[in-house]
């Protein structure tokens, strides 16, 4: 493998992370608004729903991304870099719809939780292997 110097791929798929997290922080900070909730859930069963969407993005994100980041730089192909990436961007993306009650299917917040840890666990094993 070639060592790249750029981060092409990643950016793309930080660029796409980004945005999603404005929408997700948008809708907690318009419910938080339109029901006059400055700090904490205040028992409200919808807000803690989109809190933790929120949350579980950003507790999730970061060492997705750092890995993705650090598995191009180590020269991985580009299929292997949008193979990880997309299954981030939709892992995040069903989760997000399941968690915050857009779609009732129970099945999309798992499959959202296992595309996620899948993207690490391969990308960590990826490199792992890179190092040997």
């Amino acid at each position: 493998m070639t060592i790249s110097t750029s981060l092409d791929v990643t950016s793309i798929y930080a660029a796409l992370l980004g945005i999603m997290f404005i929408v997700f922080t948008l809708r907690v900070g318009a419910y938080r608004a339109k029901n006059r909730i400055s700090l904490g859930d205040g028992g409200n069963n919808e807000l803690q729903r989109r809190s933790r969407a929120q949350g579980n993005f950003i507790e999730s994100v970061p060492i997705a991304l750092i890995l993705l980041a650090l598995v191009e730089l180590s020269g991985a192909s580009a299929t292997w870099l949008h193979a990880l990436g997309s299954m981030l961007v939709i892992g995040r993306w069903s989760h997000w719809l399941q968690l915050s009650g857009f779609l009732k299917p129970l099945a999309f917040r798992p499959i959202g939780m296992v595309l996620t840890l899948m993207s690490i666990l391969v990308s960590s094993i990826l490199l792992l292997l890179q190092a040997v």
